[in-house]
């Protein structure tokens, strides 16, 4: 009962006590008026210029861009490669450089050759007699030396007419000079532009025929050949194999005066060639040692033209041995027709990427010649 009558004085007394303090609070605000409504005036400025900042000054909601980001690839200098042998080259123009062909001969006489360490593909096949000639082919590389120039054959015109090329020689069998000088070749025969050969004097003829790309190069211009466009054979960057399986290479064109050899360099990812026993050299560069060897094999026969000529077969399909990295490849070369590129393909039908470099290919006969290797 004391509890119950405690709490009702105190509510009573507090209820007197309020009408008190209202009062005395209006009263201060009559006496005050004006700085009441200063104090309240500044309060609403306040708030009113934090409400404003604030949303002034709000970031932006992130908005949701559902459009993909393409992010171009860097991508570095135009690279340009030589059609002719796959070495990178300064520019488009030096890709189109015309190309020379030159026939240069093979027999014991005429060794050691100029102008061979520097040929970018050259083709080897018996010319006549079991004597193999070779035709030389050149654009980005220039010999000061070239030599000795020899006459011409149907079966290299073959070979040289998909590259565009002019070919320089020394006169021809009857069938060859018919072919080459029927408008549609690019001819520079030393019989007709002797000024741009001559003939050494320490050698004795027909073994010293010469030219050099001084000449040549001239002699192009002025018949107006100022490039080449051909599609050349496929290339790739060399990979010398860590389980080299042809190390050591025959090929027998006739005889022992002819027939070739290749020891495989690792360190330099090619083929050092020998010939007759001994080694295959340059007289100006030295050693001959190409990045790719292919042995094709092609059907030879002896035929009666101006005399008895050596006939190969160029135009069609065969068997093939592409040497490189140190390994060898069973092959099958295409040729379509005297103007298409020759090419070859491995067993699935693909066509072989050469190294870059020097590539020499010899023809090889399917009666009477070999290929070995081990």
């Amino acid at each position: 009962m004391d509890t119950k009558r405690s709490t009702e004085l105190s509510r009573k007394l507090l209820a007197k006590q309020q009408p008190g303090k209202i009062k005395r609070f209006r009263a201060f605000i009559e006496r005050h008026r004006l700085a009441t409504i200063l104090i309240c005036g500044v309060l609403l400025i306040f708030i009113g210029c934090a409400a404003a900042f604030y949303l002034t000054y709000q970031p932006p909601v992130a908005q949701t861009d559902h459009t993909p980001i393409v992010r171009k690839k860097k991508t570095g200098p135009t690279k340009f490669y030589s059609q002719l042998n796959g070495i990178e080259v300064a520019d488009e123009t030096a890709v189109t450089k015309p190309v020379t062909a030159v026939m240069i001969e093979n027999s014991p006489d005429s060794r050691p050759q100029s102008g061979l360490k520097q040929a970018e593909v050259v083709y080897e096949a018996i010319a006549e007699g079991g004597i193999t000639r070779f035709l030389c082919l050149y654009q980005q590389h220039k010999p000061g030396l070239v030599g000795p120039v020899r006459s011409l054959r149907m079966y290299y015109v073959d070979w040289l007419a998909p590259y565009q090329a002019s070919v320089a020689h020394v006169g021809g069998s009857a069938a060859a000079l018919a072919e080459i000088r029927n408008g549609s070749y690019r001819d520079i025969d030393q019989f007709f532009n002797g000024g741009s050969y001559w003939r050494a004097r320490d050698r004795y003829a027909p073994h010293n025929v010469y030219t050099n790309f001084e000449k040549l190069d001239a002699l192009n211009a002025t018949k107006g050949y100022k490039n080449s466009q051909f599609s050349g054979q496929a290339r790739a960057d060399s990979t010398a194999s860590e389980q080299p399986n042809a190390t050591s290479i025959d090929i027998n064109f006739s005889g022992p005066l002819y027939n070739t050899h290749y020891d495989y360099d690792k360190a330099s990812n090619s083929y050092l060639r020998s010939i007759g026993g001994a080694a295959s050299n340059d007289r100006e560069e030295g050693r001959i040692a190409p990045s790719v060897v292919i042995a094709m094999r092609v059907d030879e026969t002896t035929v009666r033209e101006d005399g008895w000529r050596q006939s190969i077969v160029t135009v069609g399909s065969g068997t093939a041995h592409v040497f490189q990295n140190g390994t060898v490849a069973e092959a099958t070369w295409r040729k379509g027709s005297r103007t298409e590129p020759l090419r070859f393909f491995d067993a699935n039908g693909k066509e072989i990427a050469l190294n870059r470099g020097q590539t020499w290919i010899g023809a090889v006969a399917n009666s009477g010649g070999g290929v070995a290797w081990h």
